[in-house]
């Protein structure tokens, strides 16, 4: 999607209603560090450092709609424990949710915890009842959605068989008369009826039809076995990597294949998807457009941490990297650099940060910045301004200036993000970038090293490069003006 038609389309879902209706959950994460095995069993200690906790489910899909700029109507089901206090808490302090839950006594609200360290989940556990609604539950789910549908452009309908998403609810949902997006983990598609979507994954796929969903043969077969099972007018199945298919029925099968992004966790993926496409069709954007604004939200969300809503900012940001040379998008501002750092951190990688002019690069340089690298996971670069490189080296310099600098650096495999800075020295940077390892040239001493103190503060350490003799640009410019260095 180009960046117009995504400025366009972002300025006509602010505002757009949309009905999410399903199976509301809260996510809870435990973060902490593994260090040692219990004496007591053979299992890992986490110690326990932090925690988050968020809507999950349909709660997860109605944060997405809102942190997209739509209004969302949130019908589900809560227990009447403390989790659905938490629930309720969760949705008040979200802007653009309003809540219609539904309280039924004989069941819990759905928890589910996730203990994680170094980026990996180590367990999951599970608070649910699995059981479909009935009696005046049942009811009271269906008047609230008749109740809520008034304007809406869309019904997304999240179901992970907790039991909102009951054969009674299925009709009123029908009975609104606007478009119907269904994410099922279910088998039998056929419950839906003759709603406008059914998205699943591509397993999900697998798991209703009984067959291979591998290849882009194999999806086809399984779409039609699906279309045949069911009534749907069209199936859209999510294929991580492999982008997204389009079943539409009568029409050709279309494939439409996304940007390879670095996958960090994929949980929640599924909802922003879900909450892309329904804006999008919702307010009237062809499916084409649909789609391909959901891949780039999808896309978005596997790059962060726990079930994570996507910003309108983040997708213009997404866009225009999606168009850049793999060298360009390793240029940042301070806070991209910031959030990549998060990023980083939050998957246990060690950071290092070294800074300098880099005008004319030489052997030297690389071997430098090669040695640095190799004393950590991620290398971030601070790049004198052209102004900064004037005061440190005086007129005439620098002899490239900082675009070109920049992308040649950036170009090194060595080099993770280059982040231009304007000031005398890249304390500022360093201080935001709080690195685990920062990196200077051995021609200094440690404590001469501008952060050295502070990175030794925070549990850092300071490293000096070997210098390669020979090699300088003050050097090189002399060779190049026939004129002896001074």
């Amino acid at each position: 999607m180009d960046l117009s038609t995504l400025q366009q389309l972002l300025t006509r879902l602010s505002g757009a209603r949309i009905v999410c209706v399903g199976d509301l959950m809260v996510d809870r994460f435990v973060y902490g560090e593994v260090t040692r095995v219990s004496p007591e069993a053979p299992i890992p200690v986490l110690a326990r450092e932090r925690e988050l906790v968020m809507l999950g489910g349909a709660g997860n899909v109605a944060r997405n709609v809102a942190a997209l700029g739509g209004d969302v109507a949130l019908v589900g089901l809560i227990g009447t424990d403390p989790e659905s206090h938490e629930a309720l808490r969760l949705i008040g302090d979200k802007t653009g949710i309003e809540g219609f839950l539904v309280p039924d006594a004989d069941r819990p609200t759905t928890l589910k915890t996730r203990f994680v360290s170094g980026g990996q989940q180590l367990l999951r556990v599970d608070l649910e009842a699995s059981k479909p609604a009935t009696g005046e539950v049942e009811k009271r789910l269906v008047r609230t959605v008749r109740e809520v549908a008034e304007g809406a452009g869309a019904i997304l309908l999240s179901d992970y068989g907790k039991g909102v998403v009951t054969d009674a609810v299925i009709a009123a949902v029908r009975a609104v008369g606007v478009p119907v997006i269904v994410d099922s983990k279910a088998r039998n598609f056929l419950r839906y009826g003759a709603v406008d979507v059914i998205k699943p994954n591509a397993s999900e796929l697998a798991h209703a039809t009984g067959l291979p969903t591998g290849s882009n043969d194999e999806i086809e077969a399984a779409l039609a076995q699906a279309l045949s099972l069911c009534e749907a007018k069209a199936i859209l199945v999510t294929r991580a990597s492999k982008g997204i298919t389009l079943a539409v029925r009568g029409e050709p099968v279309r494939h439409f294949p996304t940007s390879a992004r670095e996958v960090f966790d994929a949980s929640g993926a599924g909802d922003t998807a879900l909450a892309a496409l329904g804006l999008a069709l919702a307010a009237g954007t062809p499916v084409e457009d649909a789609i391909a604004f959901a891949m780039l939200a999808s896309g978005v969300a596997v790059g962060k941490a726990g079930t994570a809503t996507v910003l309108p900012e983040e997708l213009i940001e997404a866009s225009l990297t999606a168009h850049m040379a793999p060298a360009e998008g390793k240029i940042v501002t301070p806070q991209r650099m910031t959030d990549e750092i998060a990023r980083w951190r939050a998957k246990g990688l060690r950071v290092g940060f070294t800074n300098g002019c880099f005008d004319i690069l030489h052997r030297g340089h690389v071997t430098y910045l090669n040695q640095a690298r190799s004393w950590c996971d991620r290398l971030v670069v601070g790049l004198n301004s052209d102004r900064s490189v004037r005061a440190l080296k005086g007129e005439g310099r620098p002899v490239n200036d900082l675009e070109g600098r920049a992308m040649v650096l950036a170009g090194l495999g060595a080099v993770d993000l280059v982040v231009p800075f304007d000031e005398d020295t890249p304390i500022k940077l360093i201080e935001a970038a709080r690195p685990e390892v920062l990196i200077k040239g051995a021609d200094y001493s440690e404590d001469q090293v501008v952060g050295g103190d502070l990175v030794k503060g925070w549990g850092g350490e300071v490293r000096l490069a070997q210098i390669v003799d020979g090699y300088s640009t003050t050097a090189a410019i002399a060779r190049m003006t026939a004129k002896e260095p001074t």
